[in-house]
């Protein structure tokens, strides 16, 4: 690792040229712009304009109880950040990359280099762009007008240190991960926090303890005259996790990715031709192949699994109301279909020119690849719908109904997105890599921000519907949203069944 300042500067200058090399790459120059702009312009609204609101105009019993649950969990929410820090960073194996693997084995590129790409990338991710909105309104809310400025500062200041803490810690696991019996030690290890997480939470000292942690002070001191020491201690600490969070990342890259290089270099023993129970043989193996595909990828397994615990456990530890739930479903699908969704003939790679060879009809294989998307979305979001359930009962009548219009609006929504991107913009990637993208990290970014805003608009949507008395209205609300979600999907499959079109896909996905 570069000790020294002209390390540093080395790789400093390293990322910087990287990162302009992937900003030329944007094919769609102006979106990107607008979508920067838009993001910036959230981001400004929501650390803003929940001040803006007069709560004595709205005040009543469930208004004051709800502004004081938030400012009592406010360390809570700090907490929550660093925790979702630490799971992206392990999930992704130690952080995005800005060059794949393959491009980057002809450059001069070191691990610190590969360290704050992986900083400077953090952003680009759904679940930490939507956690920071929630910091900056929830703060907002809670914190008088004469105190937001500081409050604020306190909190773009705690995400800087959590990412940089997340980052360097997620290089440590992935350190461990690549010895010889790191696998079985990390899973061992996660499966050990999350009983004692339950545990605990059983037990009723969950939250006292979360309570009592440093995250506690700060979000006391960000209401007070404390900010400036709030925010010189935490750029401290985030400055010294990136200086340190290299030592553990120059560790992790030097060893040989060992359950990457398991899954490639794996011999596994033929088996039968799976019986269809409903459709065709030529189906029941299409099947088979992309839910293996999609098995098989190290990212993906793991992204699916941490978006399908975290939030729901985060539903389960914070006690969300089934207002709050209704949000999540939606997230967690477009966190699926950003796995690898967005660009979902990427699966195959080099050898979609061999699948385009199989006698199987084109619809079959568009069918196939819709279904098992949709899969991985439902997945992922009926295990936080799970365990609310777990946490707060059946809901009522018609909030039940809400919440089960809203997960299967969001779910067609998505899938007919992402569908849609998929035959317009593909990209040839290799997702071997656990810190492999789907697509341009700029793409990422705005499929992100795209996904996450339609959600939260159709999950707010139906949050209102949901306060109206009648249970029929959830479902007629649906109806529309699925008419014309449908639409988009069949538009997408008319698309995949014109040979030129799917040989434009084809020809594209191949070239990694």
């Amino acid at each position: 690792m570069p000790s020294s300042t002209d390390g540093w500067t080395h790789a400093a200058r390293a990322t910087a040229h990287l990162v302009a090399f992937r900003a030329r790459t944007v094919r769609r120059r102006a979106p990107a712009a607008v979508g920067l702009v838009v993001v910036l312009l959230l981001t400004v609204g929501f650390a803003w304009g929940p001040a803006t609101v007069e709560t004595d105009a709205l005040a009543s019993a469930p208004v004051e109880r709800a502004i004081g649950t938030l400012q009592g969990n406010l360390g809570t929410a700090l907490a929550g950040f660093l925790l979702l820090a630490v799971s992206a960073a392990m999930g992704a194996g130690g952080g995005r990359e800005l060059l794949s693997r393959s491009e980057a084995s002809i450059h001069p590129i070191g691990p610190v280099t590969e360290h704050l790409g992986a900083l400077v990338l953090a952003p680009l991710n759904l679940a930490w762009l939507v956690q920071v909105w929630g910091l900056l309104a929830i703060t907002a809310l809670v914190t008088p007008p004469a105190r937001l400025v500081g409050a604020q500062l306190v909190v773009l200041a705690w995400v800087l240190a959590a990412t940089a803490v997340g980052q360097a810690v997620g290089w440590s696991v992935e350190g461990v991960r690549r010895t010889a019996h790191g696998v079985l030690v990390v899973r061992v290890g996660a499966g050990l926090v999350v009983a004692a997480l339950a545990g605990l939470h059983l037990g009723g000292w969950l939250v006292p303890l979360v309570r009592a942690l440093p995250t506690t002070w700060v979000a006391e001191a960000g209401q007070d005259s404390r900010w400036p020491l709030a925010v010189v201690a935490l750029l401290a600490l985030a400055g010294a996790a990136v200086v340190l969070g290299a030592r553990p990342a120059t560790w992790a890259l030097g060893l040989p990715p060992r359950e990457e290089l398991d899954v490639q270099s794996g011999v596994h023993e033929a088996r039968p031709v799976p019986a269809p129970r409903r459709g065709s043989p030529d189906r029941a193996l299409l099947r088979r192949l992309d839910r293996g595909s999609v098995w098989r990828s190290v990212g993906m397994r793991r992204g699916l699994l941490v978006l399908g615990v975290g939030p729901g456990l985060v539903a389960l530890v914070a006690g969300l109301e089934w207002s709050s739930v209704m949000l999540l479903p939606g997230l967690t699908a477009s966190g699926a279909a950003l796995l690898f969704g967005v660009n979902t003939w990427c699966l195959d790679g080099k050898g979609m020119v061999w699948r385009e060879t199989l006698p199987v009809s084109a619809a079959d294989v568009f069918d196939v690849r819709a279904l098992v998307v949709a899969e991985c979305m439902v997945a992922v979001s009926g295990v936080t719908v799970v365990l609310a359930l777990l946490r707060n009962g059946l809901p009522p009548l018609v909030t039940g109904t809400a919440v089960a219009a809203c997960w299967l609006v969001v779910v067609v929504q998505v899938l007919a997105i992402v569908l849609t991107w998929s035959m317009r913009s593909p990209y040839a990637v290799d997702l071997a890599s656990p810190r492999a993208t789907p697509a341009p990290h700029g793409a990422m970014a705005g499929y992100a921000g795209r996904l996450s805003l339609v959600t939260t608009l159709t999950a707010v949507l139906f949050t209102g519907v949901a306060a109206l008395p009648w249970p029929w209205l959830p479902p007629l609300v649906a109806v529309p949203f699925l008419a014309w979600s449908s639409r988009r999907l069949v538009r997408a499959r008319r698309c995949w069944l014109a040979s030129d079109e799917r040989a434009r896909v084809v020809l594209t996905v191949a070239a990694v």
